[in-house]
This record gives structure tokens, sequence and C-alpha cells, in this order.
């Protein structure tokens, strides 16, 4: 009985049959494709034309320098988000508890009876308060830096590049929470320090005069039109900090819209590596310098409570109030230590400024105080500043 193979195909029985294919061992994936007995090319008389031909494997292997590890793009944009947000919700609950242990003057005890009275929500609230021109600062100084230094790395020869911390930063934050920061900085930074945000803005976004205008006549009108309106704004303060030889107000007022008209584009490359370094350390240093008053910035209200005797003398107690119930009243003291004051011995308590609060300059830009927020000026015109009572100008 004959054992030869029957065609089913309805091929010819002159039409070439390729060899059989060995079989794969197990666990190993077969290719879809005929594998080339060895010494035959594909295309030549002993194999089918139309039958494709698989290529050898060859190994792969990365161009890495040695010693050196390749990160995934992927991975590294991964890292960097994660770090920006760990800076951003890490610091501001960092800084809430320094500010507890700093306002306790060091002291254990006293700090736990601050972190036991002083809730999480007043906490935040005196936080944010305070330290929000702080956080916008940073903000805004990460994201304008990140990418002029991002614009002028794209510059550079492909291999050689290296984008910046801040550059990352930029490329992974998305618009919205940068216009949020920059609304939030023209909310709380103080009128005179506002002009910085114009090149600021405009370093972050790339805003080049030639995106004004194609045209160059149209432009400059532009940009006249620009600077004279800002110049009718802060014509008067001008007038003001010139006669009073307040120089820094000055070099505030005019010099940030003069540099907005040519801090966006790339830099030279020769600068870039050593800006970047510079930059990072500054902006860090920066922020710890504007750190220590926000940490020393007294989370509870500055009191003076008036203690005593009925028709008896009196005492004023200059402090916080931490707590009160129904026997005592608990303050602790401007200069150090807590007292405990009986609550039928409490004739009087008035709400004092602190240092901070009292103004320096006397200048105005069309009835705001320069070293006024916009919220606080608006605040000001709502309900106007009362007199200090002459409680809080005595010593304690």
């Amino acid at each position: 009985m004959s054992t030869a193979p029957t065609v089913t195909s309805g091929a010819g029985a002159d039409d070439p049959v390729p060899p059989p294919r060995a079989s794969a061992p197990t666990g190993t994936a077969v290719s879809p494709v005929a594998d080339v007995p060895a010494g035959v090319e594909a295309g030549a008389a002993g194999w089918p034309a139309g039958v494709p031909a698989a290529e050898p494997d060859e190994p792969v292997v990365a161009d890495v320098e040695p010693g050196r590890v390749r990160w995934d793009p992927a991975e590294r944009r991964a890292r960097a988000s994660q770090s920006f947000w760990t800076a951003v919700v890490g610091v501001p609950a960092i800084f809430s508890v320094l500010r507890l242990g700093v306002e306790a003057g060091g002291e254990l005890q006293t700090t736990l009876l601050l972190v036991a009275n002083v809730g999480p929500v007043n906490l935040l609230a005196g936080f944010l308060t305070t330290a929000a021109r702080l956080l916008s600062t940073g903000l805004v100084a990460v994201f304008a830096l990140g990418a002029v230094l991002g614009v002028s790395v794209d510059r550079l020869p492909p291999g050689t590049r290296r984008r910046p911390l801040f550059a990352r930063w930029a490329d992974l934050t998305p618009a919205w929470l940068v216009l949020a920061s920059f609304l939030l900085a023209l909310l709380t930074w103080p009128l005179l320090y506002l002009p910085l945000l114009l090149p600021a803005f405009v370093a972050a976004f790339q805003l080049r005069p030639g995106r004004l205008h194609e045209r160059v006549a149209p432009r400059l009108l532009l940009i006249v039109a620009l600077l004279a309106g800002y110049g009718w704004l802060v014509l008067p303060t001008l007038r003001d900090a010139g006669g009073q030889g307040e120089l820094l107000a000055l070099a505030l007022i005019v010099v940030p819209p003069v540099l907005a008209l040519f801090i966006a584009g790339p830099l030279p490359g020769l600068v870039i590596r050593p800006l970047a370094s510079v930059t990072e350390v500054a902006v860090l240093a920066m922020l710890v310098w504007a750190a220590l008053p926000v940490i020393s910035t007294p989370v509870l209200p500055l009191t003076v409570t008036t203690v005593g005797a009925e028709n008896g003398p009196t005492e004023d107690v200059r402090g916080h109030v931490v707590t009160t119930d129904d026997v005592n009243m608990v303050i602790l003291q401007e200069r150090g230590g807590v007292r405990y004051v009986p609550v039928e011995l409490v004739r009087a308590q008035v709400l004092c400024p602190s240092e901070e609060e009292l103004p320096r300059h006397r200048l105005r830009i069309h009835d705001f105080h320069v070293e006024d927020s916009l919220l606080e000026g608006m605040g000001r015109r709502v309900r106007p500043v009362h007199r200090i009572d002459a409680a809080c100008r005595a010593p304690s």
C-alpha cells in the first residue's frame, strides 16, 4: 500500500512542494514565516518564489556609553511629574508643622498644646493667607525659567542636550495650572512687585513681539500703545517715587516692561548648562529666604487682653489666644510662655496688627497702597483700616 502524500490543494503535480519544517521546541513561538534551509538562498531554484523567507536573527545591541544608564522618555516624564507634585503638596505641609514649632518657641509641650487646639482648617487658612505669595512666586519662577531653558535646549544638536529639571517640569505642567499660578500671583503679590509678572509671563508662554503682528509698523504701534497705557497707570507713582528718592520702586516699575520685550527666545548654547544649574540653586535659595518670615508668622491673631479683678488694678497681657473654655483663657504670650487667665478676670480684649503689617512706603497706585495686594486693597475699600488702639502701642 502506497504511503505517498496526496495533493489536496488543487496544485498540479509538477508544482514544487516546500520541504517540511522542523518541529519547534516547546515554549518557543513559531514564526509565521518559513525558515530557509541552510545553504539555500531566497529565490533560488530549490526554494519556491512565492514562499517568504525569514531573516536571520541578529542580536540587538543598544548604543549606550559604558557606566551610563539610558532612561526611557516616558519614565523620565513620570519621575519629573512625581517630583513636581511631591514638592507642591509636601512643602505646604512641612511649612505648617514648622510654623507651629516656631510659634511655640521650640518648646515641645507648647507645640503639643498648639497642635491640639489649632485645627487643620485654621492652619490651612493661615498658611494660604500668608504663604500664597511664596507658593505663587516659586511656581512663576519655575515656569518662566523652565520655558526659556526648554526652548534653548531644543536648539542644541541632538545627542548633546539633556533637558534641565525646570524645563521638564514646565513641559509636564498643563497650561491651566500655569495660568492659575500667574493669577494667584496677581491677586497676592504686593502691587510694587506686580510689574515683575510681565517678563515672567512673556517668558513662560514665549510671547515674542513678532506674534503681535506680522508687519513691523503695526507691531511697533501696538508696543508703543501698550507701553503708553502702562505709563499712564504708573506715572503718578513714578513722580512720587522720584520725589521721595525711592530708587528701588523706580527700578521695579520701569525695568520689567522693557525686559519683557527681549526675554523670550532661545539662549546661546554656551550658557544653557551653567544657567540651568545656577537658576535651580538661586530659586531654592530665594524660596528659603522668603520662607523664613512665613514660618515665623503667627498662626493665631495677636491680641491685648486686659486682666484684673473688679474695682482693682488691671494688667495688659499681650499675646495669642490659644483656646477659651468655661474656666480659663489660654494665652500664648508674645515674649514666651503660656498663661492661664480665669475667665471672670478678663475685662477687655483688643485685636492688634503685627509689625510686619505696618507700612514702610508712602506710595500709592490709584488709591491702592503699593505694599498691599489686590485682595488687600479691595478689602480695605470695603472695610477701611481702623485706628490702632493705644493698648497695642504700649509694651507688654
